[in-house]
């Protein structure tokens, strides 16, 4: 009896690729930013590449709302992802062109074919299974683990290639590409396993109540991609000077507005009702404790990859472990710990035992921050002029996955449980936008460690240690008044 259709094997596979490309990518991106021009890289500051990782990563997280809109209202999710895994490849294949010009082109094409692919290929997943149930729940758990497995070899490979002398960065990014590549040619091969499975836009599926597309669908599409390249050549040309610092700070309050006004808006003319305003609050509640995880976890590929670049020991038997390659770690401890954490909620629930969803977010949270203290500890070594063990970083990841297990899975179903049904797609947007901002601030907060003063290293983690154990102590405190407020809703 089959269990799984054969289209889960198309869309693992693709999405493995793609985050190999993705992932691998990441790890070099800080890095080849703030390598000496003599190394083969940018000579930024940390400031500036920070924040340009900072603005890079959320702008993938945004470019997921305007790609999903297309695929629902204009092609389709199939051909979205196909013409997404397209724009990406390209973009990698840019960045592999040893030129500054090409490296911010290549950086928004990634941002623009992510934001088509990555929404897209997840709500396929979903339509292979119509029937709902333990069956797409379980789908989703094995495309789950592809995305780690692509997370887990991206870096292992563009980092051997991009930290080493003999290849150098740009054959790093073009391995990245080259990943990208062989995602589409297996989807494009093996595509016909998906059937109907997000083949047509909204208005020509059968059971829609959609008529037609959007009468300016393509104009807006058009419009906005003009805007884009307008503003990226401006750029280039020298028309224009963009100062990467303040353009995330003014994003990140931008952001902050955007997410404010949107609840303020839904409080005042959404017409809920007295649960559904209980509900919605609790939303603002963890979309808050949301942008606080991301903004420390996400320092994965900056503050966390310099520290691997510039402090740790490396050396092992002769061979000098590339720093990307600790940002392994993480999908690798998915892979091993996944299954237990999900094996121990379940025998929670069993027992009535299950933590609530604010507990989840408490305990993932105050994880975050141990491990952050675990960088306290290391740091303080390496303000005293010492190097330090690999082991340091081992346990922060791990604490980190732990941390990311218990918050990230339970995120969205959240927000599907406790939105109002009118305002599901909404809630799921501004959870993206919580991802985007907890990215900025990650960003900015790794812009702070300045290679010139290493005395400041061991309170500045120590700062993110008391904002990421104080937000869940706190959470932990009103997860049993949450519960009572919302009747048990949050579990």
């Amino acid at each position: 009896m089959k269990v799984h259709p054969s289209g889960l094997r198309t869309l693992f596979f693709t999405e493995m690729w793609e985050r190999f490309s993705y992932y691998g990518m990441r790890a070099l991106l800080v890095l080849f930013m703030t390598a000496a021009v003599a190394e083969g890289g940018l000579g930024m500051d940390d400031v500036t590449a920070t924040a340009i990782y900072g603005l890079y990563s959320a702008a993938v997280y945004l470019a997921a709302l305007p790609g999903g809109w297309i695929a629902d209202r204009l092609t389709g999710a199939q051909d979205a992802v196909w013409y997404g895994g397209i724009v990406i490849m390209f973009g990698h294949f840019t960045l592999a062109i040893p030129a500054v010009p090409t490296f911010y082109v290549g950086l928004v094409l990634v941002v623009l074919g992510t934001g088509l692919l990555k929404p897209n290929i997840s709500a396929i997943v979903g339509e292979l299974y119509p029937q709902g149930g333990s069956g797409r729940d379980a789908g989703y758990t094995i495309f789950y683990m592809g995305i780690n497995l692509g997370a887990l070899l991206g870096p292992l490979v563009c980092s051997t290639l991009g930290e080493s002398d003999r290849f150098g960065w740009h054959y790093g990014f073009a391995a990245a590409g080259i990943g990208m590549l062989l995602g589409l040619i297996q989807y494009r091969y093996s595509r016909y396993r998906l059937r109907d499975a997000g083949l047509y836009p909204a208005h020509l599926r059968p059971d829609s109540e959609i008529e037609s597309a959007p009468r300016f669908g393509w104009l807006i599409v058009g419009i906005g991609l003009g805007l884009v390249i307008f503003i990226v050549l401006l750029g280039l040309a020298g028309v224009v000077s963009f100062d990467a610092l303040r353009l995330a700070q003014n994003s990140t309050y931008l952001l902050t507005a955007i997410v404010a006004l949107y609840f303020a808006c839904v409080f005042m003319y959404g017409k809920l009702t007295g649960a559904e305003s209980k509900c919605v609050l609790v939303i603002v509640i963890l979309v808050i404790a949301e942008a606080i995880f991301w903004s420390g976890f996400e320092q994965a590929g900056s503050s966390l990859n310099l520290f691997a670049h510039r402090y740790t020991e490396r050396e092992l038997l002769g061979f000098n472990i590339p720093a990307g390659w600790f940002l392994s770690l993480n999908p690798l401890f998915i892979l091993i710990l996944a299954p237990f954490m999900a094996a121990l909620w379940v025998n929670l629930g069993r027992r009535n035992l299950d933590p609530s969803i604010p507990v989840k977010f408490a305990l993932g949270l105050i994880q975050l921050g141990l491990g952050f203290f675990v960088m306290f500890l290391a740091a303080g070594l390496v303000a005293s002029g010492e190097s330090v063990l690999p082991t340091w970083l081992f346990f922060t990841y791990l604490l980190h996955t732990t941390g990311e297990l218990c918050l990230s899975p339970v995120g969205l179903s959240a927000i599907s449980k406790l939105a109002p049904k009118r305002y599901l797609s909404q809630m799921m947007g501004i959870w993206f936008l919580g991802l985007a901002l907890g990215n900025l601030i990650a960003g900015l907060t790794a812009g702070r460690f300045d290679p010139e003063s290493l005395g400041d290293m061991p309170a500045l983690y120590l700062q993110i240690v008391l904002v990421a154990v104080g937000a869940g102590l706190l959470l932990l405190l009103l997860a049993g008044p949450i519960r009572r407020f919302t009747g048990g809703d949050t579990r």
